[in-house]
């Protein structure tokens, strides 16, 4: 599943649902969808507020995979990009600080997903590579 759109707020809870129906078919359970809703969600929005400064200039791509019960997802911008990838890895680090939530973002995709990589250079943008499988036990998955 391949998406692209305005890098616009309200487009986020539009590619939640979206990606949601798109998991749905191989019957995750209910938290194991709101846990990967939530995942992309921060990553919309990482890309949002943060690449592209909420200026709704920008384009956010999302690409989407199932292989059996795994799940990639792949979130990518061309904003400002991240100077420091491990920096602004760490909890309650950000550089809008005046946000409710700030700098949770990373964390939260790190705790519902199994797996996240961030590719980012400054001035070319950012991809953020998520994978989930589902059908794990609960003790498993964090």
């Amino acid at each position: 599943m391949k998406m692209e759109i305005p890098a616009r707020s309200e487009n986020e809870s539009f590619v939640r649902v979206v990606v949601a129906a798109f998991v749905a078919r191989i019957d995750p359970t209910l938290e194991e969808l709101n846990e990967v809703k939530t995942a992309v969600s921060e990553a919309v929005t990482n890309c949002i507020l943060h690449g592209y400064d909420c200026s709704e200039e920008g384009i956010v791509w999302i690409i989407a995979m199932l292989e059996g019960n795994k799940l990639s997802v792949e979130i990518e911008d061309r904003g400002k990009g991240i100077a420091d990838i491990e920096r602004a890895r760490e909890p309650l680090y950000t550089d809008k600080p005046e946000l409710e939530r700030a700098g949770m973002g990373f964390s939260i995709m790190e705790n519902f997903m199994d797996e996240l990589y961030v590719e980012s250079s400054p001035g070319k943008g950012t991809r953020i590579k998520m994978f989930r499988t589902f059908g794990k036990k609960s003790w498993e998955n964090h």
